[in-house]
């Protein structure tokens, strides 16, 4: 009777850590879909941005409407994106439709100098930050969650509970030396 005892102790105390394992894993699963929400809402605003940067270069460089163009694609591809491996390969697209503007714009005094271009610059690079911030703390969840999934005992049974393997935030080495030197507003 007392082994009988023993054994349900134990089994019940299998069975317990295995839902605390079970909800942590569900945990780390909606701090992912959290926090890619906040990557998605900084990205939204840099969206956003675009088509007032767009029309205070139009002012100055009409005859650069395949660049203006590419611009406006890479954000409308942008805005259609619906998850992250589509966000990551569109927002890599996007950055470097933007550095061609940005350089386009050296071209340019007048534009350099324009109180608005500044202003949508220096916005544009505060949301770069938030985003490159976003994206870390995406990552880490990432990671964190990764780690569970692999690390005993939850490598018995996630993947028969639908808890598989999640991709990094990644905009590649191009797009990261790009959105580094986000654009410098001089005064």
């Amino acid at each position: 009777m007392s082994a009988l005892l023993v054994i349900l102790a134990i089994a019940l105390g299998i069975g317990i850590y295995l839902v605390v394992v079970y909800n942590g894993l569900v945990s780390m699963r909606q701090r992912i879909k959290q926090s890619f929400a906040d990557i998605d809402v900084q990205l939204r605003q840099r969206h956003d941005l675009i088509p007032n940067l767009i029309e205070t270069v139009k002012g100055y460089a009409t005859h650069e409407k395949s660049t203006l163009d590419a611009v406006i694609q890479a954000r409308n591809q942008a805005l259609s994106a619906t998850n992250v491996a589509d966000t990551q390969a569109a927002e890599k697209n996007l950055s470097s439709a933007l550095g061609k503007l940005f350089a386009l714009a050296e071209a340019y005094p007048d534009l350099k100098a324009n109180t608005n271009f500044l202003q949508l610059q220096s916005e544009l690079s505060d949301i770069e930050n938030k985003i490159a911030a976003a994206r870390r703390f995406f990552n880490g969840s990432v990671s964190e969650f990764n780690a569970a999934i692999e690390a005993f005992p939850a490598v018995l049974f996630a993947r028969n509970f639908g808890f598989t393997h999640q991709e990094f935030f990644d905009l590649g080495t191009e797009t990261r030396q790009t959105m580094d030197q986000a654009p410098s507003v001089k005064f």
